[in-house]
């Protein structure tokens, strides 16, 4: 079968612009082939080549004494003391979960575990960040379910705990949910693998499952909005298979300790075309392959359809050569192919052979270093009006509005599908605030935690961008850890619109403050970009992955709210409702500012809850619903009521930043009024634990009828 004609169409159809084609045929003085076209938009597009975005990335802190690995490789590395270190990453399967949501979902749930094992560490924690429509809309009810089975699904076979994450609901994702996607692996800090080749004439080797048309264009797909003929891409989305990933791990993992590891690379989106050019490219090298070798599991494949599929549970190695033997024995004994594809070569070249014939021949640091690179026109997002004035609500009502809503519901009916208890190192599970799971053997132990605001990122991106690392920061503050970076997941709208381009920017640059304030440099990450459909774009979700370190459990703050316990805030309360959970779920409006994050306050108050860490039973920080729906979850987590003072609505339901409420007996409260007097850090008495009632104020309710409300809102929402 003869490749076809390539026309203006057909390069469009590749997702590239004119003025792309014309420098392609600028740097080969000639036309591509068909196999070359698709590789150059492959490493091309958006969702590889990061075009649109690099510029701004540069300008994120990405160093620290922690830091052993920043971003560009699979994933990010930190050192966590004592020869070990936490290898994680966070990135999107939008696009193919909403076309194909239980593949969609677990395929991004298999890469990024494959970021994590390919650095040469054991996954020991998943999580996820999902963003769906309206809970009524026709297709949100299909896309919940079907992403939390995918997730579940994967990460349950492959035998890893998902530990946390969130869910939300709104309008702007009724044409695109997102599915950010979460992992994070213990190595040894001298047993780390890296993806750049080294070495003239070493074998490229073949790792994994067989390569089929699955996902062919995946990463194109990715970066391009969605219309009306979305339907048509299902074949772009990749079909996973966890019982071959727990494999391929466990035989990855044991290749790895045979010292037959030279480079290795996950072959995830744009696939074998991806993985070599990377490898080559950061060792300076040139790649030579023959596709003969590829072990295929469709017949009649073309060169162009093995270089662009994205079959999943597949790796792609430089092989020290006198160890083939031992190498190819560990892979036999896991079932898996293990195939020498090609080598590597000192010249500058991508040389693609099929069937005797030469399919691409490209100067290899041009698919990676000269991809192109934008400085997309951006303009700053105009400040938000004025906040219009906002009635006061009867505080049970305003919690009932809240706690009713899928948006902060409790969520049991999402994570109680996934296994959190595997490998039985998970010391906090899912529910409320950052999961927790041991260094198994050591008394150490990490916390994860993903959060950001959307409505705030949207009303005053860098405002936005700050509170979403400062709430990361708060929730591993708040049981007792000590944050140690963080990882990004940047979806936003069509980069070529200048507003959207300027929410992009203006994250960055709240981040990037906010990182660098509370000390949590992004180790790594990923950028969706064109998450819209029919010119409609998503809310500006720039997804904030953190980890923290507790050295030991005398560090843990994991207690629960009793009968008796002091109600104690720390941190300003200004009664700010601009953009608020209560102006949304009560008034069903979204206006006002974003809350301002003073970061100087905000670490503050983090290093005063550590450093009195000994005195707090139970912790939780303030963020979406204030005050009250903080007392809330912390008293229907332990079972009792609560009762705070004030009826005050912007007292109660105000999301002023930089606070936490505290759960202790009496004498612990004095003891922390008089270190936060001396500390100068904002502390008072705001209520009292206790009781089978939620008062606040002169209003009241059951806490047994308010946690069933509670606990059944989410699935009656979306089942």
């Amino acid at each position: 079968m003869s490749d076809p004609k390539i026309t203006e169409d057909l390069i469009a159809a590749h997702g590239l612009a004119p003025d792309e084609y014309a420098e392609i045929i600028r740097l080969l003085n000639r036309e591509p082939t068909y196999t070359e076209l698709g590789i150059f938009s492959a490493m091309w597009n958006e969702h590889c080549s990061y075009k649109s975005s690099k510029k701004w990335l540069r300008t994120l802190p990405t160093t620290g004494p922690q830091v052993i690995c920043g971003p560009g490789e699979n994933a990010g590395i930190v050192d966590i003391g004592d020869g070990q270190c936490v290898v994680f990453k966070m990135e999107s399967h939008n696009h193919p979960s909403y076309i194909e949501p239980y593949q969609g979902a677990a395929t991004g749930m298999g890469g990024i575990l494959r970021d994590v094992f390919t650095m040469g560490a054991r996954p020991i924690a998943a999580m996820n960040s999902l963003s769906f429509g309206e809970p009524d809309h026709p297709k949100t009810r299909q896309l919940v379910n079907g992403v939390v089975d995918g997730i579940g699904g994967y990460g349950n076979c492959f035998g890893v705990p998902t530990i946390g994450g969130e869910v939300r609901f709104h309008p702007a994702y009724n044409g695109n949910c997102l599915v950010n996607a979460f992992a994070a692996g213990l190595a040894d800090t001298d047993k780390i693998f890296y993806s750049a080749a080294s070495g003239i004439g070493m074998p490229v080797v073949y790792l994994g499952a067989k390569t089929g048309r699955d996902g062919v264009g995946g990463a194109t797909m990715a970066s391009a909005e969605f219309d009306e003929n979305i339907e048509e891409k299902r074949p772009t989305v990749q079909v996973g298979d966890p019982f071959t990933e727990k494999r391929l791990m466990e035989a990855t993992l044991e290749l790895m300790a045979t010292g037959a590891v030279i480079s290795i690379q996950d072959m995830g989106a744009a696939g074998l075309t991806c993985s070599a050019v990377e490898m080559g490219d950061k060792g300076n090298l040139g790649i030579r392959l023959n596709l003969n070798d590829v072990p295929v599991r469709e017949v009649a494949m073309t060169a162009y359809e093995m270089m662009l599929s994205e079959s999943q549970e597949r790796m792609l190695m430089v092989l020290n050569p006198a160890l083939e033997a031992e190498a190819k024995a560990v892979f036999e004994k896991w079932d898996l192919d293990f195939a020498i594809v090609g080598e590597t070569i000192a010249e500058d070249r991508f040389l693609i052979y099929h069937n005797d014939r030469v399919m691409a021949d490209l100067p290899l640091t041009k698919l990676a270093g000269s991809a192109p690179e934008y400085d997309r026109p951006w303009v700053k997002t105009p400040a938000a009006p004025e906040l219009q004035p906002v009635p006061g609500v009867d505080p049970v009502d305003g919690l009932r509005a809240l706690i009713s809503s899928p948006n902060y519901a409790a969520k049991q009916w999402v994570y109680q599908q996934y296994d959190t208890q595997v490998m039985a190192d998970t010391v906090v599970a899912p529910g409320i605030g950052a999961g927790i799971v041991r260094v198994h053997g050591t008394p150490k132990m990490l916390a994860f935690t993903s959060d950001v605001t959307p409505r705030y990122v949207k009303a005053n991106p860098v405002e936005g961008g700050k509170q979403a690392v400062a709430e990361a920061y708060r929730n591993l503050t708040a049981v007792g850890a000590t944050p140690l970076a963080t990882t990004d997941n940047l979806n936003f709208g069509n980069p070529e619109k200048p507003e959207i381009m300027g929410q992009f920017v203006g994250a960055i640059q709240g981040i990037g403050a906010a990182v660098s304030a509370l000390n949590m440099p992004i180790v790594s990450g990923n950028v969706s970009l064109y998450n819209e459909t029919d010119g409609t774009g998503i809310l500006p979700t720039p997804t904030i992955g953190a980890v923290g370190l507790i050295n030991s459990a005398d560090d843990l703050i994991a207690g629960q709210a009793r009968d008796g316990h002091i109600a104690l805030l720390i941190g300003e309360t200004h009664g700010h409702l601009g953009q608020s959970a209560l102006l949304a779920e009560v008034f069903n409006r979204e206006d006002g500012d974003a809350p301002a994050v003073d970061l100087t306050a905000e670490k503050n108050n983090g290093d005063f809850i550590r450093a009195n860490h000994s005195l707090i039973t139970a912790c939780c920080d303030l963020s979406d619903g204030g005050l009250a729906l903080a007392a809330f979850e912390m008293a229907e987590n332990a079972g009792v009521g609560v009762t705070l003072n004030s009826d005050d609505t912007p007292t109660l339901f105000g999301e002023d930043q930089g606070r936490y409420l505290i759960a202790c007996d009496f004498d612990q409260a004095e003891a922390l009024m008089v270190a936060a007097g001396a500390a100068g850090v904002p502390i008072e008495t705001v209520g009292q634990f206790g009781g089978d009632q939620v008062k606040f104020g002169a209003s009241s309710a059951p806490i047994g009828e308010l946690s069933t409300l509670f606990r059944s809102a989410f699935a009656q929402s979306v089942t």
